[in-house]
């Protein structure tokens, strides 16, 4: 759960809602499902128009991630790539073959296949380093999903607003009801730029940032199976992809949980 993702949509919901509250408006000013309609449905028909529907389908599941995620634990594959090179160095690369089904992540374990079947290091690293961005491709197309989304919902909500306006023009001779008619019209303005920037936007930057961490998580992967290859000390591996785990923001080890690691070394 990211109680950072949950956190904010609720302080903005409510600050929003209380500040209008505390200049004598009600929640229920505010509530048009007709203007909702308009403005969540032509957002998502004109984001299916631009984007083909595996991209979309795929946006849609990876939603989740802003509230819901959970990443790869980046300290324990690195302690388990460090494990792997210390029996690499005392027993050969290829005693790793019985350590493969222990391995959760494809990504890792497609390497570590290579490299226990013999292939050389700079094959390995071409091989595994395509497919890195080939995936990278894709998951790129993703926060622009949402990117469009907060583009396209502002302008849907002024549609609205017309069309409320349309409505309201045919009740002139009523005074007390082309105010309200007025009111209730800019209901899907205020929609299209809550939709943008409440949620779409916020979700394309927050996806970004997950999907760069899954990355910085699969180049430490391949970092460590070449390091192991190249016979690299395993206590020089662990300090190197340490950097990776900084700059993804993951908290250093403490020292008793790494010893038995070193004391392998």
């Amino acid at each position: 759960m990211d109680i950072a993702s949950i956190g904010g949509i609720i302080l903005a919901i409510v600050g929003i809602l209380a500040g209008m509250m505390i200049e004598g408006g009600n929640i229920g000013q505010i509530t048009q499902p007709t203007a909702a309609m308009i403005v969540v449905g032509g957002t998502i028909g004109a984001v299916m128009l631009q984007f083909p529907m595996n991209i979309f389908l795929a946006a849609c599941k990876d939603l989740v991630k802003v509230f819901l995620h959970k990443g790869a634990d980046g300290e324990a594959i690195l302690m388990q790539i460090v494990e792997f090179a210390n029996k690499a160095r005392k027993s050969g690369i290829v005693s790793l073959d019985g350590d493969l089904a222990q391995v959760n992540d494809p990504f890792l374990k497609q390497a570590l296949m290579l490299a226990v079947d013999g292939t050389e290091s700079s094959e390995v690293r071409k091989i595994m380093q395509l497919e890195l961005e080939n995936k990278s491709e894709i998951e790129e197309k993703i926060p622009a999903v949402f990117e469009a989304m907060g583009g396209y919902s502002p302008t849907v909500g002024i549609i609205g607003a017309v069309l409320g306006l349309i409505q309201v023009m045919k009740n002139l001779d009523n005074i007390d009801e082309v105010g309200r008619g007025i009111a209730t019209a800019f209901v899907a303005t205020i929609y299209g730029v809550a939709m943008a920037n409440l949620i779409c936007l916020p979700a394309a930057g927050k996806l970004k940032f997950r999907h760069r961490e899954e990355t910085m998580i699969k180049e430490m992967m391949l970092e460590g199976v070449i390091s192991i290859l190249e016979g690299m000390n395993p206590r020089m591996i662990e300090t190197k992809l340490r950097t990776y785990l900084f700059e993804t923001g993951h908290k250093p080890a403490a020292e008793g949980a790494r010893q038995p690691q070193e004391a392998q070394a």
